[in-house]
């Protein structure tokens, strides 16, 4: 069981908390919301909490909860720049179907 990040988004991160000046890494989590059933949860982590579990990947700490493991087994997080648009990307081998916006989806 594993969630991992792009090189892209490992160094995105990376940046960002250097210039934020603190932080131990991301939190990937899920919560029920949306359209589809179910909504991303993306926040800085300052403080590990006990329960934690957390994943390596390129130099970056990815922590999350055993719940939202369950939904987010084998997911890539990518850092993308489509156009005028950038952003994280989700690629999430359980997801089963999306909303039309993309904020919400469903295993």
């Amino acid at each position: 069981m594993a969630i991992t990040l792009s090189e892209r988004a490992a160094d995105h991160v990376r940046s960002f908390l250097q210039r934020r000046g603190k932080g131990l890494g991301i939190r990937l989590g899920v919560k029920t919301s949306g359209c589809s059933g179910m909504a991303y949860k993306l926040e800085f982590v300052d403080q590990e909490n006990p329960d934690d579990l957390h994943f390596d990947s390129h130099g970056t700490r990815i922590y999350t909860d055993a719940k939202s493991l369950a939904y987010l087994d084998g997911t890539e997080l990518d850092y993308v720049k489509e156009g005028l648009n950038e952003g994280f990307k989700f690629n999430n081998p359980n997801v089963k179907n999306e909303c039309g916006c993309g904020e919400s989806f469903n295993v």
